[in-house]
Formats: C-alpha cells, sequence, structure tokens
C-alpha cells in the first residue's frame, strides 16, 4: 500500500526531485494561463462550454458514444462500478488493482460489490485465469456482472496490456454475460509506449477513462466514457456521490490543455525513468524491474535496509520515492523530473546504500 509522505521536520531540505508520484505535478504557467482564459458555466445543468469540448473530445479519443467530467480517477472507478452492478454482485480484476487496493473498499462501502481477485505476473491476469474464475450462475452463487483492467497496471510495475489480451478478456467477459470495464488512469501512457490508439485498446470495454492528474500535469480532473445510456446512468451517480460541479470549465481547460501539449512528452518520461532504471540496477543491492512506462519499481533486500529507510534518507538528501512494501519502492518519473533530476535521484540512492 502507498502511504502519504510523512510531513518532514521543520529542518528537512528542499525537495530537489519528487519521485513520489506523478501525481505530484504541478501546473504549468501555460496551464493556468488556459485555466484563467476558459469560459465556463453550470457544469451540472450542462452550461460549461469548456466542459462540454473536454467531454466531446474525450469521446472521440476514447471511441465512446458519450463522457462525463470527473474530480477524480477513483470517482471515475466507484461511479463506473455502481452504475454496472448493484449491490451483492461481484467484479473479477486483478489482485493489485487500484479498486481492491487503493480506494479505501469504495465498491463493498459504498455499492455492497465485492471484488474478486486474480491471480497473474505484472499485475495482468490472462484468459485462462478469467475463465477459471467465472462461475457457473445458479441462484445461490455471486452474480458476477464485470470484468476490470488496469491499463497500464500501476502495481504490475506501470506494465502495458497486450492489444490482444484486451480484446481476449473483453470477449470472454460478454460471451459470459459480463459487463467490462478499463481503469485508464494512465492510457495514455500505453498509448505513447506503444503506438497503439486509445480508442483500439478500449474496444470491446463498456465503460473506461482517463485521469489528467498524472502524468498529464493538470491539478484535477478525470473523464469517464461509455454509451450514452450508460452515461445517463452514471450522472445519477455522480449526483449522489457530490460530484457535479458548478463552473468546472477552469479545471477541464487544463485537461484540454494537457491534451494539446502533455501527452507526445510523456515519451520523455519514459525514458527518464528507463535511464533511472539503469542507473539504480548499478548500484549493488538494488534489484530492478526493467520498465516499461513511467514507473520504476526496485526491491532494496540486498542491501539489508527496508524500502522505508531508503526512502527516508533519500529524503533527507531531497528526494522522494514511495515505499510499496516493506522491501519495495517506486520511483514514478513526470513532467517535473528531468534529466538532471535522475542523476541527483541515481547519486542520492548509491549514498543512502553505502551509508
Amino acid at each position: 500500500m502507498v502511504h502519504a509522505p510523512p510531513r518532514p521536520p521543520a529542518d528537512a531540505p528542499p525537495v530537489r526531485v519528487n519521485l513520489y508520484s506523478d501525481t505530484q505535478t504541478r501546473p504549468t504557467a501555460a496551464m493556468k494561463q488556459a485555466m484563467m482564459a476558459a469560459e465556463v458555466g453550470d457544469e451540472q445543468a450542462g452550461l460549461d462550454p469548456t466542459v462540454d469540448a473536454l467531454c466531446d473530445r474525450m469521446a472521440a479519443l476514447l471511441g465512446t458514444e458519450a463522457a462525463m467530467f470527473l474530480p477524480s480517477g477513483t470517482m471515475c472507478n466507484r461511479v463506473a462500478l455502481l452504475t454496472h452492478c448493484r449491490p451483492g454482485d461481484a467484479v473479477l480484476a486483478h489482485e493489485t488493482a487500484h479498486i481492491l487496493t487503493a480506494e479505501g473498499g469504495g465498491a463493498a462501502a459504498l455499492g455492497g460489490v465485492q471484488i474478486t481477485p486474480l491471480p497473474g505476473a505484472g499485475g495482468q491476469f490472462d484468459e485462462a485465469t478469467l475463465t477459471a474464475a467465472i462461475a457457473p450462475r445458479w441462484r445461490y452463487g455471486t452474480p458476477q456482472t464485470l470484468v476490470a483492467v488496469e491499463q497500464t497496471s500501476n502495481l504490475g510495475g506501470g506494465t502495458v496490456w497486450p492489444l490482444a489480451r484486451l480484446r481476449a478478456v473483453a470477449e470472454i467477459a460478454h460471451a459470459h454475460g459480463m459487463a467490462t470495464h478499463m481503469d485508464g488512469a494512465r492510457l495514455l501512457n500505453a498509448v505513447v509506449a506503444t503506438g497503439v490508439p486509445a480508442a483500439e485498446m478500449a474496444a470491446g470495454y463498456d465503460s473506461v477513462w482517463l485521469d489528467f492528474t498524472k502524468g498529464l500535469g493538470a491539478p484535477l480532473g478525470a473523464v469517464l466514457g461509455g454509451s450514452a445510456d450508460f452515461v445517463d446512468r452514471a450522472w445519477v451517480w455522480k449526483q449522489r456521490l457530490g460530484g457535479s460541479m458548478r463552473q468546472a470549465g477552469l479545471c477541464a481547460a487544463a485537461c484540454l490543455h494537457a491534451l494539446d501539449h502533455h501527452v507526445a512528452r510523456l515519451a520523455e518520461d519514459h525514458a527518464n525513468a528507463a535511464a533511472l532504471a539503469r542507473g539504480l540496477a548499478q548500484i549493488e543491492g538494488i534489484t530492478v524491474e526493467a520498465p516499461q512506462t513511467n514507473l520504476v519499481f526496485f526491491d532494496t533486500r540486498g542491501t539489508g535496509r527496508r524500502a522505508a529507510e531508503l526512502a527516508a534518507r533519500l529524503r533527507a538528501a531531497g528526494v522522494l520515492v514511495s515505499a510499496m512494501g516493506e522491501w519495495r519502492g517506486r520511483a514514478c518519473t513526470h513532467l517535473d523530473v528531468d534529466r538532471d533530476g535522475i542523476d541527483i535521484a541515481v547519486a542520492a540512492m548509491r549514498a543512502a546504500v553505502a551509508a
């Protein structure tokens, strides 16, 4: 589980390199200008032209009939599951999926929905595992109504689901009468890494969303897409959860700016992640998982120091990383980290291990 970084002591040095998460990105000056220039209205009443423009653009990008603007990706997951499922239903998802590990038990607490965890390397389950987990439908069984995937898989190491597997999973789910959902928090990282358009990756999925607060650098917002009927029903849950907004065009403008200026540059984050992985791998005792996108996971067992201890030593050197378990750490590249920052982080890790 990812814990929030502890509040640093008063004498802690300033943060020089923030690799804690791509959620740490800050809006650029140009993004702030776009926000201030946004035309706004009442989003809840459908009168905010900037929100409408974002939703239209996202529906086209994702290949869906309609889309809706929400404050966060977690709310996209919550609204989607509540729309697809009824209390007592089951969702099939990977055992490391965000909906299971990092949303405060929201599926159960708010929807009475249980999540059946599926195993698989790299945060992905395969077709055989999914098929084996599908139970016969009978009056005493738990109704299985939804299959969910996470593109890219966060705890799986930022891995990209191959297109063939995505399509096979969707076909199996639909053949057994289940709906499909794609947690697309870092979907565009997968798009940039593979060259496969988002609409192709999302084809066959009844709902899909994209987060703008990670590598795309917006301060707030995510967009959930699906059929017109799905989005219409999802609006009821958006209202129930308090996710309807007013002059949300200010935030939607940041998302539109990100689509125009921050997508292609995700390749820089991937290149920096690869450079970071190479540097960390040269430090004795650190074992690195080869990154596919912008997430670099490393094992500290060989150093004799737990991930949290090394994270604390790095913080004292002005570098932030995440401790994801007793021995597992994570560093996440994003638009606020350049190649010089990567060099600083590697040097700080080398010193922390040797100290």
